[in-house]
């Protein structure tokens, strides 16, 4: 058997890191090896498995990346775009792999993330890390390729919790651009993200994006394809932020065994 892929978390004491924390320790083929909060964090020096209510694992959170990243084979990595670009870097350096679960990049930041894979890096960056809406993603494009835009309307609705700092979620962009690929054109250029006021009938071909925040939502996500007297609803709803995890934790064990790259999680599943 492999040794075990030693795995760097950062944002250890967050919803999402304390998650990751947790089914890294109850899985096989990985351990967590370093647990990182920014400086001034009120978690560091604290065990980070306790802080996930996943008992003692002798891993104290600390600021101290470039360490971390010294004894690591990997980074899981849901934080913020300027960190994960950062963070790109340092990993591109060191030839590790990252799975980027960051939602919010602007083109410039993936065109950092995207450099850093050609320094070395190998990088799985999706705006979400769950088979099921991977699986959605594939089902929405399948079915934009397959109703045309003269007869079908696009819409994408999402609902997350109050403190989502984001709009539209990574994950409605994904579902997105599959629906634009679908129907071979740029999501740039024919999604709508607002309507306000007096907007005008619909201009045919269009992806139009609507946002929902409230509540503890995890995450829910639906594809609507409207045509004249019919609608098809595709959707997920996310219960578990372990979901996101999981497949995080997948990518990671997946990637390990690539040449340096930038994936996708639709490549890590096989979809």
């Amino acid at each position: 058997m492999s040794e075990a892929m030693k795995l760097v978390i950062l944002g250890a004491a967050g919803r999402m890191g304390r998650t990751l924390v947790r089914v890294v320790k109850d899985s096989e083929g990985a351990k967590v090896v370093a647990a990182i909060e920014r400086e001034g964090s009120l978690a560091l020096g604290a065990d980070c498995g306790e802080l996930a209510a996943s008992g003692h694992l002798g891993v104290p959170v600390t600021s101290d990346l470039a360490k971390a990243l010294d004894a690591a084979d990997g980074v899981i990595d849901f934080t913020a775009p300027a960190l994960s670009v950062a963070v790109a870097r340092e990993t591109a350096r060191r030839g590790l792999v990252h799975v980027i679960g960051t939602t919010g990049c602007s083109a410039e930041d993936d065109a950092a993330i995207a450099q850093a894979t050609q320094a070395g890096a190998r990088i799985v960056k999706s705006g979400n890390m769950s088979l099921g809406v991977n699986l959605l993603a594939v089902l929405a494009e399948q079915a934009a390729r397959a109703l045309g835009p003269d007869a079908f309307d696009i819409e994408i609705l999402e609902m997350h919790h109050r403190h989502k700092v984001d709009a539209p979620s990574g994950t409605a962009l994904l579902l997105g651009q599959a629906a634009a690929e679908g129907r071979a054109v740029a999501l740039s250029e024919q999604s709508v993200r607002v309507r306000d006021g007096h907007t005008g009938a619909r201009q045919a071909g269009t992806i139009g994006f609507a946002t929902l925040r409230g509540g503890s939502v995890v995450g829910d996500h639906q594809v609507i394809l409207a045509g004249e007297g019919e609608r098809i609803e595709l959707g997920h709803r996310a219960e578990d932020r372990a979901i996101f995890a999981r497949g995080a934790l997948r990518a990671a064990l997946w990637a390990r065994a690539q040449a340096p790259g930038l994936y996708s999680m639709r490549q890590v599943l096989g979809f």
